[in-house]
This record gives structure tokens, C-alpha cells and sequence, in this order.
């Protein structure tokens, strides 16, 4: 198994961070992909990194944190991300649900940072809510030829087709466990080669674990529900199927 969404970084984790990352690796884990949300958290990300083996790393400005991506953070993030250890840039995108930056304050992060993937030769991490429209012309428009994935999908079956015909994966994760999730039956629909699975934890936690704080090795409950969904597949075939299509995606053989 493959988290491919995790902040470790976050403060939520500061009193047993090593502890719950040597969990996830003797529950099973093959590997772990940190995810930056501002150049703070980008840099811890490749501090963990450095010392983890099996931890990789992602860079970038979350929409949420658009406004702080300066002229000067941008240099830095550039120079992040050349680390041998860094797998993609993101989490990038749009959020016009809580709108913590001005919608084109955002807009202008997203495109500049896809630029700074493709100058990089590096897919990206989407993160979409409430702006699924305007996102996907983006990615339609000024991501052509990149990969990515667009994570913690919350689009509906006609966004996830668009999407899947950009070539993009999409990622699922504890709220695909929970009551009437919608995610449920839109999984049923989209080819196994096309999904990844993640925790977002700490956050997201998965039944029967919904309440407690989100940690890697949960994203077992999230494999497993797609398994009850495929009702055709066992945990181990689709398992296989995920963490090759994260190993495809992130070029993780090659690092």
C-alpha cells in the first residue's frame, strides 16, 4: 500500500510523528508521499524525506495559501523542488469554497505553479473544491501534456470523465467510507488503473476510525472499501493495481 496524500509535517503529529510514521511502514506500507501546502510545509517535507527512506515528498502552494506565494517564495519552491526526493508539485489548485485567497489570486498561483511542473518535468497534485469548472479548463488549457491527479475527488461522474481524458488520476479517500458518500458509486464507474488512494491525514479519517486523528496506515480502510465496491477483486489484486498506478504516476522506481 501507497498513502499518496499525507501531512506529516503538521502540528497534529509533533508529539509522536516518528512513532505513527513507523506504524504505517510495519502495518504494511511500501511508501509514504508528504504533501506541501506553503513553502514552511514544503521544506518540512523534505526534511522528512531526508531522513525516511520510504517518504517522498510533493511542494507547492494549496489554494488556501496563494496569497503568500510571492516573487521570492516562488524562487525558493523552485529550488525545492529539484530534490531528487520530490515527486510532483502541489498540492495546487482551486478552492472557491472557503476562498482564503481572492479567487484570482488563486487562479494565478495554480497557473504559474503548473508551469513550474511542466519546467520540471514533474506531474502534479490537484486540489479542486467548489471550482471544478474553472479548474478543469485550466487543466485543459495550460496544463496540456502534464500528468497529475486530482486528489480527494468530490467531482461528479461527467468531471471524473474530462478528467480521466486529460489523462489525470483520481484520488480517493476516508470520506469514500462514510455514509451515502457519493464517492461510493461514482468508484464503481471508473477504471482500477485510473485511482490512487490517500489518508489527507490527519484529517478524513475512514469508518469505523471517523473522529480520531488520520494517520497513513489507515489507508487500508480506504483499499479495502474499494475492494467491497469492486465486489470482483481481491485486496491484493487491487492493491497491486494502486500502488503500481502511484509508482507510474510519481516515477517512484525511479528515485
Amino acid at each position: 500500500m501507497i498513502d499518496t496524500h499525507a501531512h506529516l509535517d503538521f502540528p497534529q503529529f509533533d508529539k509522536d510523528r516518528d512513532k505513527v510514521i513507523e506504524q504505517a511502514f510495519s502495518s504494511g506500507l511500501e511508501a509514504i508521499i508528504n504533501i506541501g501546502v506553503d513553502l514552511d510545509s514544503s521544506e518540512k517535507s523534505i526534511k522528512l524525506v531526508e531522513k525516511y527512506k520510504n517518504i517522498y515528498a510533493t511542494v507547492g502552494f494549496h489554494p488556501h495559501d496563494a496569497s503568500k506565494l510571492t516573487g521570492e517564495a516562488f524562487k525558493e519552491l523552485e529550488k525545492l523542488a529539484s530534490h531528487p526526493k520530490v515527486v510532483a508539485v502541489g498540492e495546487i489548485g482551486l478552492d472557491f469554497y472557503r476562498n482564503l485567497s481572492p479567487e484570482n489570486v488563486q487562479i494565478k498561483a495554480f497557473k504559474v505553479q503548473i508551469e513550474l511542473a511542466k519546467k520540471l518535468k514533474l506531474p502534479i497534485v490537484v486540489h479542486i473544491r467548489n471550482a471544478y469548472k474553472k479548474a478543469l479548463e485550466i487543466l485543459r488549457v495550460d496544463a496540456a501534456g502534464l500528468k497529475g491527479v486530482l486528489h480527494c475527488f468530490s467531482g461528479d461522474e461527467n468531471e471524473a470523465k474530462e478528467a480521466l481524458s486529460l489523462g489525470f488520476y483520481l484520488s480517493f479517500n476516508g470520506i469514500l467510507t462514510y455514509k451515502n458518500s457519493r464517492s461510493a458509486e461514482l468508484v464503481k464507474k471508473i477504471p482500477l488503473s485510473s485511482i490512487l488512494t490517500e489518508t489527507d491525514c490527519p484529517y478524513l479519517t475512514p469508518e469505523p476510525m471517523r473522529g480520531k486523528r488520520n494517520e497513513p496506515k489507515l489507508v487500508r480502510l480506504v483499499v479495502e472499501k474499494v475492494v467491497q465496491l469492486s465486489d470482483s477483486h481481491t485486496f491484493k489484486e487491487i492493491d497491486e493495481i494502486f500502488t503500481q498506478n502511484t509508482k507510474r504516476l510519481f516515477r517512484l522506481d525511479s528515485k
